[in-house]
């Protein structure tokens, strides 16, 4: 398949219009991505059970320091990515882990009552609609530059990786898993999961290598292209 809806997607007009959110730092969920999660709060417990009982989704997004918090929590990013459960396993001390893959991103335009503990938004998703189109054609992604780039990186942070099984994964799959895999800071994930296209996040985290390769980082500054 070249390009198309992921299987077991929904269509846009059948998603909710308030989610419930689960605000991590350093947590980036994109679309088509996988994210594991360990689930032990209760009121996160809660969030996964509402979510399973009633089409498997809520929201990632970050928290935003720059913002003030209100009643509900910290202030938070204007965007987050919604995910869809895709497996559970309960555990014997009571937690959950679970798989959650990225459906599209939204925009949050209002916080509204929380429910048992857990916070929820009010979203749209009109902006985002491309990211629910799936494809395995080439993007123009400069693979060997970000590979090499990557090595670079990794080496600095002491990190490991499974090359032959990089150098495998077709343009798409390739820039998220390596957007979501790296330990960015949360702003320059902040930074990746807004990028306008897929070519501009490819450009942004080509930044943020180089920034790593050079030992600094972005804090203070905005690694998209302007």
């Amino acid at each position: 398949m070249a390009s198309g809806i992921r299987p077991f997607h929904p269509v846009l007009g059948e998603l909710p219009a308030e989610i419930p959110v689960f605000p991590l730092s350093g947590a980036m969920l994109l679309p088509g991505g996988r994210l594991p999660l360990n689930i032990f709060e209760p009121r996160y417990l809660a969030m996964v059970e509402d979510a399973l009982a009633s089409g498997r989704m809520f929201g990632m997004i970050q928290p935003d320091s720059r913002k003030p918090a209100n009643a509900s929590g910290p202030g938070l990013f204007g965007i987050g990515c919604l995910g869809r459960v895709t497996s559970f396993t309960e555990t014997e001390d009571g937690r959950m882990a679970i798989s959650l893959l990225g459906v599209l991103r939204f925009a949050g335009e209002a916080e509204v009552e929380m429910r048992q503990g857990y916070r929820r938004l009010r979203v749209s998703y009109e902006a985002y609609a491309q990211d629910l189109i799936e494809t395995t054609e080439s993007i123009g992604l400069p693979r060997q530059g970000l590979i090499t780039s990557l090595r670079i990186y990794f080496d600095r942070q002491k990190l490991t990786a499974d090359w032959d099984a990089i150098r495998e994964l077709d343009d798409q799959t390739l820039l998220t898993s390596l957007c979501m895999m790296c330990p960015f800071s949360p702003s320059e994930k902040q930074a990746l999961l807004e990028a306008d296209t897929l070519t501009t996040r490819a450009m942004v985290l080509a930044t943020l290598l180089e920034f790593g390769q050079h030992g600094t980082d972005t804090e203070g500054g905005d690694p998209r292209p302007s």
